[in-house]
C-alpha cells in the first residue's frame, strides 16, 4: 500500500490518502465535509473535478459518461489515488 497527498482546492491543508482506500474515505478520516450518498459510484452526489494526478476505480465503469471522464470529472466515493491528486468541487 502506498500513501499519496490529496489536495482539495480551496482547503489549506493536504490530506493523506492511501492507494487502497477511496478519496472520500481519506476526506472523512481528515474531517473534511464532502457531499456523498450512495458510496458505490452511481448517484453522482460526490462528483468532483480532478485537476492534477491520476486515479483508478475498482468498479468497471463508475457513474460518469465518457465525456465527463475525458474532462477530468471523478467520483471520490469510489476513486483511489495512484499518485498525488488535486480535486475541486464542481
Amino acid at each position: 500500500m502506498k500513501t499519496f497527498r490529496l489536495q482539495i482546492e480551496g482547503q489549506a491543508s493536504d490530506i493523506e490518502a492511501d492507494s487502497e482506500s477511496s478519496l472520500f474515505a481519506a476526506m472523512a478520516s481528515a474531517g473534511i465535509a464532502w457531499p456523498v450518498s450512495c458510496r458505490n459510484g452511481t448517484c453522482r452526489t460526490c462528483i468532483g473535478l480532478l485537476k492534477k494526478g491520476k486515479l483508478r476505480y475498482d468498479i468497471p465503469w463508475p457513474g460518469l459518461s465518457a465525456d465527463e471522464k475525458l474532462d477530468g470529472y471523478c467520483l471520490p466515493c469510489v476513486a483511489l489515488p495512484t499518485e498525488d491528486v488535486l480535486i475541486a468541487r464542481d
